[in-house]
């Protein structure tokens, strides 16, 4: 009997862990009846804020340079394309101006630095 109450205890003593795991999933906001509120304009802005944080995180991960550092080397296969320091740049226009963007070196080629 008293290892029957023992697992009774402890399976309830699990289940309010579980339960009171799942309760914390989330911000819970509480207003007024009487206090205006828009849910489209909140659901909006949410979306505006993801969008943001997208264009932030995609910005970080693409390296564009005005000029190329000194010391780089043209390459021509498989693309036009220039190596510097064991980083690869290709060329690209943009408003008559020619920026260069970091790549992968292309075909795997990792030159020494």
């Amino acid at each position: 009997m008293k290892q029957l109450t023992k697992r009774a205890c402890l399976t309830i003593a699990l289940s309010g862990l579980l339960f009171s795991g799942l309760s914390t999933a989330g911000q819970v906001v509480v207003r007024k009846s009487s206090e205006s509120f828009d849910a489209f304009a909140v659901r909006d802005q949410v979306i505006k804020d993801y969008e943001w944080q997208e264009a932030l995180r995609m910005q970080q991960q693409i390296q564009i340079l005005q000029s190329l550092p000194l010391g780089c080397l043209p390459m021509a296969v498989p693309y036009r394309y220039f190596t510097c320091n064991g980083l690869a740049y290709r060329p690209y226009q943009y408003q008559n101006k020619e920026l260069y963007i970091q790549i992968d070196q292309p075909n795997g080629y990792k030159p020494s630095r």
